[in-house]
């Protein structure tokens, strides 16, 4: 008979994947799984031009609007992504869902590359397109919960963060390489045949990338926390009821949600829509803005496995407090060094990601360290694709729309800044997790 939710919080799960290697293809499989997840993401915001010239009405503001608008549409279906991808998860399994999720995003993505345009075939376009983004935020939904918990789920408690921040590092490589690889096309071809057919080039790469990132997760065994209450007969039959209903998953859900303001902000709004925000707002050049930003994501890879280990050994709110507040101080000055272009536009970028990169690095654990693990994957996807869905997949389109109304180009900044102090006030509320066994 299950232990009902306030009994079962009570109780830790002690079962962690101790053996090196299993633990590096546990590290390995969440890095590649989530490197092809979060490709699309990438190379969306890095070929925002092309794809407003292709499907809409070319790189004015409206066509912009219109692409940023798609974009904002996979972030609409997460949160049911998650629903469903969370449910699965904690009734069956992490490892089924992670499978799933992934051929899903690969699919989705390499069929936009074969979408005939506007000009083709007119309206059918742009809904294709909108069709293929419900895929992929259905899938992006139940794959982060699903992922970060499978990883947090496999660590020992005093590398928690380190291992689970190999997810993140895979997330970010993919947009690195999305940067990578725009800057290449720019410089490779001319813009009439980036608008032509260069920018389908990227799409392809997903699927050769998914076949690897199957192999991978394929060979990683399913998490010893999870088997520990399966073999237990403890796994909830109810997941999302539960989550919603108990009082512990209620107010777990809404932590989750407001520690992750600073995450949607910093996350969508300093890659997917800076290469775009670079070339509309500050009139770079295409190559100047993709190299720009991946500069930036480049220094939050180097500081992303520093600043994660310093959590294990110090905790997880100092380095939470210390980004929150390094971010308020930083990010308008920052945005200030990137309108000079040149060196100091690089310096400010740098700055900017290097701040954000203290805060990614861990908050994917604190996130998984919130929750039991019975509903774990259900309640991190409610809350989380919530609190992305609103302030994070939107933020493109309605920072757009902003900065033409008020002509102010520094709109993102106060944005960044709005959700750092959100992030700031949730951290002191909440009590420190790091070193602690996961609750069961």
């Amino acid at each position: 008979m299950r232990q009902p939710v306030a009994d079962a919080e009570a109780r830790y799960v002690t079962s962690a994947t101790t053996n090196m290697s299993s633990l590096r293809r546990v590290m390995a499989g969440t890095a590649a799984g989530q490197f092809v997840e979060w490709y699309d993401y990438g190379i969306y915001g890095f070929l925002t031009v092309p794809i407003a010239a292709n499907f809409f009405s070319g790189a004015s503001t409206s066509g912009l609007l219109s692409t940023f608008a798609v974009f904002a549409v996979t972030f609409v279906f997460r949160p049911f992504g998650g629903i469903v991808g969370g449910f699965f998860a904690d009734r069956f399994g992490r490892r089924k869902v992670l499978i799933t999720s992934l051929m899903a995003m690969s699919l989705a993505t390499a069929a936009a590359g074969l979408l005939p345009t506007a000009a083709t075939i007119g309206i059918a376009a742009p809904l294709l397109l909108v069709l293929l983004r419900v895929v992929q935020g259905l899938s992006a939904g139940g794959e982060l919960g699903s992922v970060m918990s499978f990883a947090g789920e496999h660590a020992p408690a005093n590398r928690r963060a380190f291992v689970v921040s190999f997810a993140q590092i895979g997330s970010f490589s993919s947009l690195l390489t999305g940067s990578l690889m725009g800057l290449l096309l720019t410089e490779a071809l001319t813009e009439e045949q980036l608008h032509g057919w260069g920018w389908r080039l990227p799409f392809f790469v997903a699927l050769p990338l998914g076949i690897v990132g199957l192999y991978i997760r394929k060979k990683v065994a399913e998490s010893p926390a999870y088997q520990e209450i399966s073999e237990a007969g403890e796994v909830a039959s109810q997941p999302v009821r539960e989550a919603l209903t108990s009082r512990v998953g209620r107010r777990a859900i809404l932590v989750c949600a407001t520690l992750s303001l600073l995450n949607s902000s910093g996350y969508y709004v300093l890659t997917s829509y800076m290469p775009a925000y670079l070339q509309k707002s500050l009139h770079f050049d295409p190559t100047a803005s993709f190299g720009t930003t991946a500069v930036g994501i480049l220094a939050l890879l180097c500081t992303v496995p520093l600043t994660s280990r310093w959590s294990d050994r110090i905790g997880r709110k100092p380095v939470l407090l210390t980004s929150s507040i390094a971010t308020c101080i930083v990010v308008y000055p920052g945005f200030l060094l990137v309108d000079h272009r040149g060196a100091l536009s690089i310096v400010g970028m740098a700055i900017m990601f290097v701040c954000f990169a203290m805060y990614t690095s861990v908050i994917q654990c604190v996130l998984v360290e919130l929750f039991p693990t019975r509903i774990r994957v259900t309640a991190y996807s409610i809350g989380y694709n919530i609190s992305t869905a609103i302030f994070g997949g939107a933020a493109p389109l309605f920072l757009t729309y902003f900065i033409d109304v008020t002509g102010d180009s520094h709109v993102p900044a106060y944005y960044i800044i709005a959700t750092a102090v959100g992030t700031l006030l949730t951290t002191l509320a909440i009590p420190e997790t790091a070193k602690k066994k996961l609750k069961r």
